[in-house]
């Protein structure tokens, strides 16, 4: 008998350490053995987004860690849709796109981390204005105070796969820092919490 908590659990576990090909053959194991949970499907989706774009699932799997929690169905038809607009189907690509429009956000490929603040203040929620930018535009950090603080938000939103994607970008410049050590442990602790209550 399959234990689905602990395979799901391993199977977010690869796909946080980029493992996709390991990650996407639990996910199937767990589509074929459970077809009436949707979820499933989904992550071996967004393994499937990452063979082509690393850095579009690792936001999406984050996403929908963190929608899924305040409404499953509502997570998973988004995911299916952002897939589906990967995937070349231009209608939905423009009704994701005027989505966005809509936040006033125009598409950058880079936004100051300043400016960044500000949207969050306009939004009222780190969370909220961290989902209207992170699959278009890409936060640039300019000093190490702004980083910690930017990383510590992202693990107090559940943005844990992006947070250490982050880290493990600055890790090399900043190897000896004790704030990164203590990022670290944070998310580990937060991945820990998250992975515990599924």
């Amino acid at each position: 008998m399959i234990n689905k908590n602990r395979l799901l659990n391993e199977a977010n576990s690869l796909f946080t350490q980029r493992k996709y090909k390991e990650a996407l053959f639990k996910y199937s194991l767990l589509v074929s053995n459970f077809q009436d949970i949707k979820e499933y499907k989904i992550y071996a989706l967004i393994c499937d987004v990452a063979f082509e774009d690393e850095q579009k699932a690792m936001a999406l799997f984050d996403y929908f860690t963190v929608l899924k929690e305040e409404n499953l169905e509502e997570a998973i038809k988004y995911v299916e849709d952002v897939v589906e607009a990967f995937d070349g189907n231009i209608e939905k690509m423009m009704n994701l796109l005027k989505e966005f429009n809509d936040i006033s956000i125009e598409s950058l490929e880079a936004i100051n981390y300043k400016d960044f603040k500000r949207i969050v203040e306009q939004r009222g929620s780190f969370k909220l204005a961290f989902e209207d930018i992170m699959f278009s535009t890409k936060v640039a950090i300019d000093t190490k105070d702004d980083f910690y603080d930017f990383v510590n938000k992202l693990i107090d939103n559940n943005f844990n796969t992006i947070a250490y994607s982050y880290l493990d970008g600055f890790h090399e410049y900043f190897i000896y820092d004790k704030k990164i050590a203590e990022l670290y442990k944070k998310l580990e602790e937060k991945s820990l919490e998250i992975n515990n209550k599924q």
